[in-house]
């Protein structure tokens, strides 16, 4: 069992709907040292589960169908808790409060550095270190 948590606080899951954008960041983040799966929807992650044990959910704010607010909210009702970080290339004035007041773990406007986007993963899933 101890295997396993340790695997889950590893596992990140990617939620973006540009396929180069999914693929540099799962690379970024076997680089980094997570585990990491990618969809290209928020209604892929959901369809296929383990959110529920995830480390940490990083989510595209515009996706085709379900934002990822919609999804970070379908997630709660869930019951699911990771931590859920919004990425978005549609940054505007007050996105980064309404991402806030819904509960997201942290905001990033693309272009971002990796190191940002692996800084704001340890941040994120260090509260569920420590408990």
């Amino acid at each position: 069992m101890e295997i396993a948590t340790a695997a889950a606080a590893r596992k990140v899951l990617v939620v973006e709907d540009d396929l180069s954008m999914r693929e540099a960041i799962d690379r970024l983040l076997g680089a980094a040292g997570f585990d990491s799966a990618a969809y290209a929807s928020a209604e892929a992650l959901l369809e296929g589960g383990g959110g529920e044990c995830a480390a940490c959910v990083v989510s595209d704010l515009r996706l085709p169908a379900m934002s990822g607010l919609e999804l970070l909210a379908d997630m709660r009702v869930r019951g699911w808790q990771s931590p859920l970080i919004l990425i978005t290339a549609h940054d505007a004035p007050g996105l980064r409060e309404e991402a806030a007041r819904h509960g997201a773990a942290a905001y990033l406007a693309k272009p971002f550095r990796g190191l940002a986007l692996q800084v704001a993963i340890r941040a994120a899933i260090a509260p569920a270190r420590a408990s």
